[in-house]
C-alpha cells in the first residue's frame, strides 16, 4: 500500500509554518530544526506517520509570496485530517489566524480553510465516517 510520508515545501517563514502546524495538529511535533552550513534553515514537523519538510528560500528576494494561488503553478493549499474541527477552529481564531470562509459541510465531513501568519493556506478536514467511499464522495 502506498502512503504519504512527507512533503518538502519552501516557506517564507519556518517559524510561522511551524507555529500553525503545531496548533492545528496537536499530535505534530518538531522532529528536527537545523541549519545547513550555508545558513539556510530547515525543519521537519509531523508525527510518527508523516511530516512536512520545511525549508526557507536559498535567497530571499522578497518577504512576500508573489505567487497567486489557484492561478500560478504550485501548491494552492495542503489539507490535514483533524479531530474536533470546532476546537481547532476556536484555538486558531484565538491565536489570531485568519479563517478563509465558513465551515463547508458535506454529508460525511466538514472542512475549513485558514491562513498561517505567512499567508499560506491550510485546509482542515474532519470526517464523520471511516469508509473511503463516504469520505471522498462529493455532491
Amino acid at each position: 500500500m502506498t502512503r504519504f510520508e512527507h512533503a518538502n515545501i519552501t516557506v517564507l517563514n519556518i517559524d510561522a509554518a511551524t507555529a500553525f502546524l503545531l496548533n492545528a495538529a496537536p499530535d505534530f511535533r518538531i522532529k528536527v530544526d537545523n541549519t545547513f552550513d550555508d545558513g539556510r534553515r530547515w525543519a521537519h514537523i509531523g508525527n510518527s506517520h508523516c511530516y512536512f519538510a520545511l525549508q526557507e528560500p536559498h535567497e530571499m528576494n522578497s518577504s512576500e509570496d508573489t505567487r497567486h494561488p489557484y492561478q500560478n503553478i504550485g501548491i494552492n493549499h495542503i489539507g490535514l485530517i483533524v479531530e474536533d474541527l470546532d476546537k481547532i477552529q476556536e484555538k486558531l481564531l484565538a491565536l489570531g489566524y485568519e479563517q478563509n470562509g465558513e465551515i463547508m459541510r458535506e454529508k460525511h465531513g466538514r472542512r475549513l480553510y485558514f491562513y498561517d501568519k505567512a499567508h499560506f493556506e491550510w485546509e482542515l478536514v474532519e470526517y464523520s465516517s471511516d469508509k473511503e467511499e463516504e469520505r471522498y464522495f462529493y455532491e
